[in-house]
Parts: C-alpha cells; sequence; structure tokens
C-alpha cells in the first residue's frame, strides 16, 4: 500500500548510490517539489550522495529548477541524459569532470526505462548510429570519467549493424501525477504530457526499487474515473502532496486546462510573419510539405513553417507532433515549450518516439546550427557547452524527408528585401558551413545509407545532400555565389546546374502555395 509522507520522508528512503529515474519534460510532469527536498537533504545532511540520475528529456528552466537541483557536487556522480542545455548546474558537473556523464538520445532513454521494466537487456535500435552516440565515435561519452564505463554497444543483427544502449537497474523512480487516492492510484487530468512516467515506475519496481510520487492533491478511494488512471496503487510506494509553487503544469503558466485536453479553447488568426529572413526560410521549407502532413518542428526558424502554412491556408492539411507526445493543436514554445494548446491526443512519450522511430513523419524541419561537407548537422556541442540531442537524433534518422533551416552566417547578420532580391546588410561574424562539425549530432553518411532525401535551407542558399556530397542547388536573386557563398562556406560545394529561388520567397504577397 502506497504510504502518504512528506517529501523530506520520501526522500529519506533513498540511499546513497542509488540510480533514479526521473520523468519529464522541459517544465512539464517534473516532481518539482521532490527534486528541490533531494537538493536541500543533500545541503544539510550530506545524504543522499553518489547517486545517478537517468532521464530522458531535459527538465529546467535554464536556472534552478527541474534537474538542476541536483547539480551539487558530490550528490550526483553519474549522468544519463537526453539534453543538458535547460540544466547549467548538472551541465557544469559535466564539464567540470566532477561526475560520469553521457548524453544518448531522448527516444532511446524513453525506451530505455520500458525495456528495464520488461527485464530485456536494453534497447537494441538503429537510432544513433554514425552519429556521435556511435561507439565507434564517442559513444555518447561527455567527459574523461564517463570513459570508465561502455553503456552502448554496436552489434550486428541479421547482418545490420544495431545499437545496444544496456540495461541497469532503477533503484527509484520519481513520476509526478495530479492526483492520487487513498489506494495510490494516479490520475494525470491536469497535465500536460506523460512523458514516461508508467514505463519509469514499471522500470523500478521491476529492479526491485520504489516509486515516489508527486501529486496535486490526495482523494478518497473511489473519486477517480477509472478512465483517467494511468498508474495503478500496485506500482506506488510514497505519494507526497505538493506545495503549489511546486506543482505548476509547465514553467510558464500555473494550469490551462487547454494544454492538458479538458477543453478547446478558440485560436485566434495566427498573425502573418514579416519580411524577414526567418519568413523566406520558412516559407522555403514550406515548399517541401505533402497533403495531410504529418509534421515535427523543431524551436527557433522551424516555427516558422506552421505559420507560414496559416498564411496560405494550408494549416487544416498539417498535423503538427511534438516528441513529448502531443499530436495535433498548436505546439507551445519558450516556458510552456512540451505542451500544445488543443491537442487532438496525448500519448505517452515511448509511443511517440516508436511512431517516429517507425518511419511516420512525412517531414521534420529542424535547425541548422552548424554544418559540414559530409552534410554532418552539429546541435549539440559547441566549445564548452554541451546542449546535448534531446529527440533530434530520433527525429532526424527516421523522419521521411528532413528539411534544416537556418541563417549562412551567425552573429550580426543583417539582410533586407528590395524589389523582390536579398540584400546582405551586414554579413554574420561566424560561418557555420563548415569543413567538420564539432560533434555529428546527424549524420549525412547515415541519411545517405538509407535513402533519405535531405535539404539544407538557408536564407540565400539551399543545399541537397547528394551521393557525391553537398549540392549547391538553389541561390537567391541578388545574391553571388563567389562573393557570398563560397568566401563564407569552410568546404566548396557540388555546382552543377544552380537554379534561382523561387521569387514568391522574397515577396510580401502570399505565394499561393498548394499541396
Amino acid at each position: 500500500m502506497a504510504k502518504f509522507v512528506t517529501a523530506a520522508e520520501a526522500v529519506a528512503a533513498i540511499k546513497d548510490g542509488d540510480t533514479l529515474g526521473i520523468s519529464g519534460f522541459v517544465g512539464c510532469v517534473h516532481p518539482e517539489e521532490v527534486s528541490a527536498t533531494i537538493q536541500k537533504s543533500f545541503l544539510e545532511t550530506g545524504h543522499p550522495a553518489g547517486l545517478t540520475i537517468v532521464y530522458a528529456a531535459g527538465q529546467g528552466d535554464g536556472k534552478e529548477r527541474g534537474l538542476n537541483h541536483f547539480g551539487e557536487e558530490g550528490l550526483v556522480s553519474k549522468i544519463i541524459g537526453g539534453h543538458y542545455g535547460l540544466t547549467p548546474r548538472i551541465q557544469k558537473l559535466a564539464l567540470e569532470n566532477k561526475c560520469a556523464a553521457y548524453n544518448f538520445p531522448q527516444g532511446v532513454i524513453s525506451h530505455l526505462f520500458r525495456d528495464i521494466a520488461a527485464r530485456k537487456p536494453g534497447v537494441i535500435t538503429h537510432v544513433g548510429l554514425k552519429t556521435f552516440v556511435d561507439p565507434r565515435n564517442e559513444g555518447g561519452k561527455l567527459n574523461e570519467k564517463a570513459k570508465e564505463d561502455d553503456p552502448v554497444q554496436l552489434i550486428e543483427i541479421n547482418g545490420e549493424e544495431k545499437l545496444l544502449y544496456k540495461s541497469l537497474p532503477i533503484n527509484v523512480g520519481l513520476i509526478r501525477a495530479t492526483f492520487a487516492d487513498t489506494k495510490g492510484n494516479l490520475s494525470f487530468q491536469h497535465e500536460a504530457l506523460y512523458a514516461e512516467a508508467v514505463s519509469i515506475a514499471q522500470a523500478a519496481k521491476a529492479s526491485g526499487g520504489i516509486v515516489i510520487v508527486q501529486v496535486e492533491d490526495v482523494v478518497e478511494y473511489g473519486n477517480l474515473d477509472t478512465r483517467f488512471v494511468k498508474i495503478p496503487g500496485i506500482y506506488v510506494d510514497y505519494v507526497v502532496k505538493a506545495d503549489k509553487a511546486n506543482h505548476l503544469q509547465t514553467n510558464g503558466q500555473f494550469y490551462n486546462p487547454a494544454y492538458s485536453g479538458e477543453i478547446r479553447v478558440p485560436v485566434d488568426a495566427i498573425p502573418p510573419m514579416g519580411m524577414t529572413e526567418r519568413k523566406i526560410m520558412a516559407r522555403r521549407a514550406a515548399m517541401e510539405l505533402v497533403p495531410n502532413s504529418v509534421v515535427n518542428l523543431g524551436i527557433g526558424v522551424p516555427e516558422g513553417v506552421a505559420t507560414v502554412a496559416a498564411e496560405e491556408g494550408l494549416g487544416d492539411q498539417l498535423c503538427l507532433t511534438a516528441e513529448g507526445g502531443t499530436v495535433g493543436g498548436i505546439p507551445m514554445g519558450g516556458g510552456d515549450f512540451g505542451a500544445a494548446t488543443n491537442p487532438d491526443c496525448i500519448l505517452d512519450q515511448p509511443y511517440q518516439f516508436d511512431f517516429y522511430d517507425g518511419g511516420n513523419l512525412d517531414l521534420a524541419c529542424l535547425g541548422l546550427a552548424e554544418m559540414d561537407e559530409k552534410g554532418n548537422i552539429n546541435v549539440s556541442k559547441f566549445g564548452p557547452k554541451i546542449a546535448g540531442c534531446g529527440g533530434f537524433i530520433n527525429i532526424t534518422q527516421n523522419a521521411k524527408k528532413v528539411v534544416y533551416c537556418g541563417t549562412f552566417t551567425a552573429g550580426g547578420l543583417k539582410v533586407a528585401v528590395q524589389d523582390g532580391k536579398l540584400v546582405i546588410v551586414q554579413e554574420g561574424k561566424k560561418d557555420k558551413l563548415v569543413k567538420a562539425v564539432e560533434q555529428v549530432t546527424f549524420s549525412g553518411e547515415y541519411a545517405q545509407s538509407v535513402g533519405q532525401p535531405v535539404l539544407y535551407v538557408t536564407e540565400r542558399a539551399v543545399f541537397k545532400l547528394t551521393p557525391e556530397g553537398v549540392e549547391l542547388t538553389e541561390v537567391a536573386p541578388g545574391i553571388d555565389i563567389e562573393k557570398d557563398i563560397l568566401a563564407h562556406m569552410g568546404f566548396k560545394p557540388i555546382i552543377k546546374d544552380v537554379k534561382l529561388m523561387d521569387e514568391r520567397l522574397f515577396r510580401e504577397e502570399k505565394m499561393g502555395l498548394t499541396l
């Protein structure tokens, strides 16, 4: 039977050296009060110490919340995570070699919890081949201490290369729900996502461990509609009723019922984007859409694809999805990232990644941070900064088509559109198309091996990946290839038949796009 305790009493059940599986997605469904109490206990008593933390999605606000509570030297001895960008405090531990740190694809870790629950040897998948998580490259290891272990193994099955991400025991599952009844049954009706809470709870039980759940409130047994119960009380050991300040629905909002699918709200018409480099790239990417597209859009420039589609009257022909589990609706950004307004469905995160890994995304539009002559993309590591791959590898290796969008240079770039032509007013200080990327988050070689179409869209040029290499295929009107393109690249692309980018991309009026 579940015990109803304070956060401090629940944390007292965590032993030094335990491995914790922690649910959450940015600010959604993370057990904030329990995490903060673990930090408080360690600072006051020195316990628990030497923990291993395992998590799929980044969980934090870029400052103190979420997994940042674990950023105390000695509290953590090992990190296996999908993303580090929102957690500067644990990123610092990794960079200073204060603990062993690994970065694996978000979808792989969500599946790993599920496979631990079934006592399988680990996740066997193609996801990560030829990228930095492949043991022939870096094996997902972020520092020297991580080199003491090899949690990823290259294997062969039926003549095909696969990666085995090895299982490990989960001693403590840390999850969050909305309500618990007095028998420990859990419902999620106010949550924007479910993440991998079910799989983490099952993994802990399969490992002989305990499950600690943070809830908004406790109700009498029989008051929860069975249809809303996602986790039965037989999985639960400790229930902590949280302070409201530690149970926000997202980092940006205390509670929005349109995020949890309890209501549907009218959505005002999305205002059209101004004529900027972002709109040029979003328009060009939108030209790759097909009727009834199932799409994943990355943060930043790719988000503009939805805006362009709405402006062109194509919004009803898109189904936007997000890796956290939302299908349909309007994915949110900023502090609400991970949630969607008016979602058609919210899936458990492992099942969303099953859909992605199965090749069901028609199009993925993601950011172009750094690209090289082999068509590789880096979004995960830049000098002393570890962002991590998040869901990027799962999404990009499995979508039917990938379009990368980003400005040609960075750091002060200013452009203008005059008379249907692109003018470089001020060039950026940093070239983004380099000889070799610092870390391979997307492998051009792997894309070629599976015949995946890949485009690289910038405001002044479009490239495609071919068996011979990266080919320049389109140039914006008004752009000089030698002066404005080749002079700002670390390699020379293949140049055969270069066309002008569609002139409609550079005009204020609607393009008249059809699918």
